[in-house]
């Protein structure tokens, strides 16, 4: 279990970065990575440095490395092997693929979007929107940010083609009923595309479970690399007709939408990456771990910070907004660093049909707990906290 004291030690021993005493306090912006992810990164660039499709030992050793990464991939979104799809990262998939599914998309076809979203999950739409003269509506919020789901079935029409949504935010936390979106989607005939960038770090995942035709997430948030991985339905994605140079492989079915040779060495740190996280117990004990930290944060923050969105652990994931009364922003982070703890202060959070509506002018800090993070550097957030008021 990952709160045992013995267990946790053991954990960031396997992180180089943890072990100068710095907190890092800020996993919405990137995870920590295990050193066995970056020594396979490293032992893929000594020893598989080629392409795929040559018979010599370097080539194969290419092949064995992303047919494992599709398989451990599959496993870890629930669904097959062929239907994951590999890219350079989340944004530059969800171009593509956005751009995909619109070649059969008319004009005045409709894309519903979350008012919650990273633009990340918004600005492709927005883009092909432009380009083929579609609508592209943003579903409301709650006051408390959560989705509003009398809005989004008064938007549902037969013209919408699309429902993108973040399953969580990775500003606030606040985590989307992924499976009613789906389901919703799916009653007007519409495809089910999720954003589950902030989510995949912090819950399991079951693409089927939930009814999702494209998902969408990134191994940096999970102590993986710099890399975006998609869920394609197979059902859906044989349909399309990909981007792609003429002579590149068709198969397996995920390939297809892969524009060029991929970081082969990327792919054998994502393979680590999922074997660190079965290392550990998974989500099984990587969930009530982080909540467990969370409650303790809630539990010990000063009357003077004000808890953007949801106020307390349902609903969301270990993930922070807030503001320190009297206190700019950018000075708390400041405060902070000093104290060799890492937060991080910005206006927006690209999340830009949200940010306006929480209410602060300026600029908030996000804190976001993940798996390696201890009772202790909580601890240490809040006393930093108290410290910035009273300076």
């Amino acid at each position: 279990m990952l709160d045992a004291p013995t267990s946790l030690e053991s954990i960031r021993r396997r992180f180089s970065s943890l072990q100068s005493g710095f907190a890092f306090l800020d996993a919405p912006g990137g995870s920590q990575v295990p050193d066995e992810v970056g020594e396979a990164i490293a032992r893929a660039m000594r020893e598989a440095s080629a392409n795929l499709g040559a018979v010599y030992e370097t080539s194969l050793r290419v092949k064995e490395i992303v047919q494992s990464a599709e398989a451990k991939a599959a496993r870890f979104l629930g669904c097959e092997p062929h239907e994951i799809v590999f890219g350079a990262n989340m944004t530059s998939l969800n171009f593509t693929l956005s751009r995909t599914a619109g070649r059969d998309f008319a004009p005045g076809d409709e894309i519903l979007v979350s008012s919650l979203d990273h633009d990340g999950g918004v600005a492709p739409w927005l883009e092909l929107a432009r380009d083929r003269d579609l609508v592209v509506r943003h579903v409301e919020l709650h006051e408390d940010t959560t989705l509003d789901f009398d809005d989004l079935a008064a938007k549902l029409s037969d013209r919408t083609r699309v429902v993108a949504f973040a399953w969580a935010s990775n500003a606030v936390g606040t985590v989307v009923d992924a499976a009613r979106v789906c389901r919703k989607a799916h009653d007007v005939g519409a495809l089910a595309w999720v954003d589950a960038v902030h989510y995949a770090a912090h819950q399991a995942i079951d693409v089927r479970a939930v009814g999702a035709d494209v998902l969408i997430c990134s191994p940096y948030k999970f102590c993986g690399p710099h890399l975006g991985v998609a869920y394609g339905r197979a059902e859906v994605i044989e349909r399309w007709r990909p981007y792609k140079a003429r002579p590149a492989p068709s198969t397996p079915l995920g390939r297809r939408f892969e524009t060029g040779t991929q970081a082969y060495e990327l792919l054998a740190g994502l393979g680590a990456t999922f074997d660190y996280l079965d290392s550990i117990g998974g989500f099984a004990a990587i969930t009530p771990y982080e909540r467990s930290l969370a409650a303790r944060f809630l539990a010990g923050i000063p009357d003077a910070v004000t808890v953007y969105g949801l106020p307390g652990l349902e609903g969301r994931v270990p993930t922070f907004l807030i503001n320190l009364d009297g206190v700019p922003a950018a000075k708390v982070v400041a405060h902070l660093a000093e104290r060799r703890i890492g937060t991080w202060a910005h206006d927006s959070w690209y999340a830009l049909g949200l940010y306006r509506r929480l209410g602060y002018e300026d600029q908030a800090v996000r804190i976001g707990f993940v798996h390696y993070n201890t009772a202790e550097e909580v601890d240490r957030l809040l006393a930093g906290l108290e410290s910035a008021r009273t300076r």
